[in-house]
């Protein structure tokens, strides 16, 4: 029999090219392990939940109390997946954020995503905002419905375009974010929520970034006037995964149809034990999100110290973004405070629009007045 010699298989020119492309502009990303000795100005773990002990001794005392060796995971929640924790847990997030229903996701990527290409048919209209993030845009993408962008934050726009379409199309959904990841601005929650109800919208919510930065126990929807609200654990509550709260209808349908939650490993009962933990935590010990709003007060007077502020994007949140345009050039400058010691890295385009380039502080509880008035003072320095 003729041997057959081995060819080693060859990468793509077409992939290649679009990686040379972003080298070339100088957006190429590359995994980085974060400097624990730099002071954190990049995660997301706004409230430090990732480093609380009790939270840790909570989430084992949950895990004793339904005394499961299981600590894994080992099927979909429509196969052998289910378990007594999480359902438990579901019915706990129901309470906690007055809904009829909850349903845990693995991600805020897969909750967006099965959320939206869902519940939209071919005859629905979809209204998002056009800083919408990438797993709402992906989610949009997978539906079969009509979409169309509104301008950011303006809901004179949306209105405009509401009116346009109302009588055209079975059902409108409305999709926005409450904080946005990159710019920290936020969206008026009631505002949006009346003018979805005069033209018959259904209003759907991502609150990501919201809970425990703007407030410790998210929007309270007493009406049950948003058709849905996604919440991720992976940001203030230091964890992993998301839920989707909404009608007990909704969590029906998304058992039956969403893809990124039926044909999907279920969340360990660890994780599960920890996100639970992390939810009591900050409904019964507010001190570490109070100390995050005096922490961003503190920020937003020292911007104006040392005449910064009109760099920065307005916002009230945890995320200040300080736009300076230029890959290179936002690269450079946060090399350099990370060579002063401060983990504030540069966002680069294609992830925000050209000449948009930033530097995103992420703030924290855990951050000090001292921390924030030297990094700032650096800052300034850099750019002046």
């Amino acid at each position: 029999m003729k041997k057959i010699q081995s060819l080693k298989l060859k990468f793509p020119k077409t992939l290649q090219k679009k990686i040379d492309k972003r080298k070339h502009e100088g957006s190429f990303r590359k995994l980085k392990i974060s400097d624990p000795t730099l002071v954190d100005f990049s995660s997301n773990d706004y409230l430090g939940f990732s480093k609380k002990q009790s939270i840790s001794e909570f989430a084992e005392d949950k895990l004793k109390e339904y005394s499961s060796e299981l600590h894994g995971a080992n099927g979909s929640r429509l196969l052998s997946g289910n378990y007594p924790l999480i359902k438990d847990f579901e019915i706990y997030l129901a309470k906690q954020y007055d809904a009829e229903s909850a349903l845990v996701f693995n991600s805020g990527y897969d909750a967006n995503l099965g959320l939206i290409s869902s519940v939209a048919q071919p005859h629905d209209l979809i209204l998002y905002d056009e800083l919408s993030h990438a797993s709402i845009r992906d989610g949009i993408s997978l539906s079969p419905a009509r979409s169309y962008k509104f301008k950011h934050n303006n809901l004179k726009d949306l209105e405009a375009k509401l009116s346009k379409f109302q009588n055209k199309f079975e059902t409108i959904y409305v999709i926005t974010e409450h904080v946005f990841s990159m710019d920290g601005d936020e969206v008026e929650v009631e505002a949006a929520i009346e003018v979805c109800e005069t033209y018959g919208a259904c209003f759907i919510l991502d609150e990501a970034h919201a809970i425990g930065t703007l407030t410790n126990t998210g929007y309270r929807d007493y009406g049950n006037k948003i058709f849905a609200r996604i919440i991720t654990f992976g940001k203030s509550f230091g964890s992993h995964g998301a839920f989707i709260v909404g009608s007990k209808d909704l969590q029906d349908y998304l058992i039956n149809f969403a893809k990124s939650f039926i044909y999907t490993t279920a969340p360990s009962q660890d994780t599960i034990a920890r996100n639970w933990a992390a939810h009591d935590y900050l409904r019964t010990e507010p001190q570490d999100f109070e100390s995050l709003r005096s922490i961003i007060s503190y920020f937003l007077d020292t911007l104006k110290t040392h005449n910064l502020a009109s760099y920065f994007i307005e916002s009230n949140s945890a995320i200040q973004s300080c736009v300076i345009g230029g890959n290179q050039k936002v690269k450079t400058i946060s090399n350099q405070l990370q060579a002063e010691g401060f983990d504030v890295r540069a966002i680069l385009s294609p992830t925000v629009p050209e000449g948009k380039e930033r530097l995103r502080f992420c703030l924290h509880s855990y951050n000090t007045e001292v921390e924030i008035s030297k990094s700032l003072s650096k800052l300034s320095k850099l750019l002046n």
